[in-house]
């Protein structure tokens, strides 16, 4: 079994602007769904994926 590629990075934008998250960086989306007490849906989840600098940015919140 492949060990898995995690790296911490730097939110932008929406309910989690400037916190920290590890992601993994090793899988086919490069997206991640996080929870986040201060999204749009209570007890849903905010959505960052890489921008084309690599910089994680808000895409969304989802429930």
């Amino acid at each position: 079994m492949a060990q898995q590629e995690w790296t911490e990075v730097e939110l932008h934008g929406g309910p989690m602007d400037g916190e920290t998250a590890y992601v993994r960086t090793d899988g086919p989306d490069p997206g991640t769904a996080l929870i986040s007490p201060r999204c749009a849906y209570p007890g849903g989840r905010s959505i960052y994926e890489p921008d084309p600098a690599g910089r994680w940015t808000w895409r969304g919140d989802t429930p």
